[in-house]
């Protein structure tokens, strides 16, 4: 039997499009063991079959090792919210994935895995970082997907608001435009290589300047009931950014205010939809443990 956390994520972090994620702590918890037939708790009844992701990536790693599929026992403890924009379904390929490697003594290389997730999850800019932990960036050379790690200075708090309403990733990604104008690209491209560095200095001047958008916000905002609202209260309150995490609906802030969240928790009384606040951590590499 084995047991396993895996972060949410949150993606397309200011100007990182599709390439920029971070893990936060909020948990999915796991447990695997070895069953002659599926037998899964903790999640609703429509899931507990095959074509549930996480059991979808046990077999795809068992298909890379070679063995072969008999069943499984999975128990699974859910922190993230389903469709927010805080990695869920990575979450889940992560878990499937990285479980049946270590119920099968961990012979697969961490690459590997990697490359598995980012097959079923079709992009690698949340799996990189429920796999790996901290800031990623992460591209795609070849049909290879690879990665890079960065450290996100300890006195930055990364606040979440989350709405009670969902948004499927497929309607999110619908009203992007095919074609974007170069100033727009230009401006996403400009700030990609300071955000990294300015998160690690803790710099509150370059991440303002940083960690801004236009090439996917501007397209989802109407799809996110409140959000206008929703941000100026925010920065009523003293948020350094403010922006959509993943594809949304779920918002992001970055503080260092340690009284950020509690205060913004007390004001955020939207006209249209209810909106929890919760403080959450950077979640580094080192306490990334499959």
């Amino acid at each position: 039997m084995v047991t396993l956390r895996v972060p949410a994520t949150t993606a397309n972090l200011g100007p990182g499009f599709d390439s920029f994620g971070c893990a936060l702590s909020l948990y999915n918890t796991y447990t695997f063991s070895f069953c002659d037939h599926l037998e899964i708790q903790g999640c609703p009844s429509a899931y507990c079959n095959e074509e549930n992701l996480t059991v979808v990536a046990f077999k795809k790693v068992l298909e890379a090792l070679g063995e072969p599929w008999h069943g499984l026992k999975m128990s699974v403890q859910a922190e993230i919210p389903v469709s927010r924009g805080l990695g869920s379904s990575a979450a889940m390929i992560v878990a499937g994935a990285a479980g049946a490697n270590m119920l099968y003594g961990s012979r697969l290389p961490a690459e590997a895995l990697f490359a598995i997730c980012t097959a079923l999850e079709g992009h690698p800019d949340n799996v990189a970082p429920a796999l790996f932990g901290g800031l990623t960036v992460s591209l795609m050379d070849h049909n290879r997907p690879l990665t890079v790690n960065y450290p996100i200075h300890p006195s930055l708090r990364f606040v979440a608001l989350i709405p009670d309403f969902t948004l499927r990733t497929q309607k999110a990604r619908s009203v992007l435009p095919d074609q974007v104008p170069r100033q727009d690209a230009v401006f996403n491209a400009s700030r990609t290589g300071f955000l990294p560095r300015a998160l690690e200095l803790g710099d509150e001047r370059l991440i303002c300047a940083a960690l801004q958008d236009r090439l996917h916000e501007p397209y989802r905002r109407s799809l996110i009931t409140d959000i206008d609202f929703i941000e100026q209260t925010a920065k009523k309150a003293g948020a350094l950014t403010f922006c959509i995490s993943g594809a949304g609906p779920t918002c992001l802030c970055l503080t260092k205010d340690p009284g950020f969240a509690a205060g913004l928790g007390n004001q955020i009384k939207a006209p249209q939809s209810c909106w929890e606040v919760r403080e959450l951590s950077v979640v580094p590499a080192d306490q990334i443990q499959y």
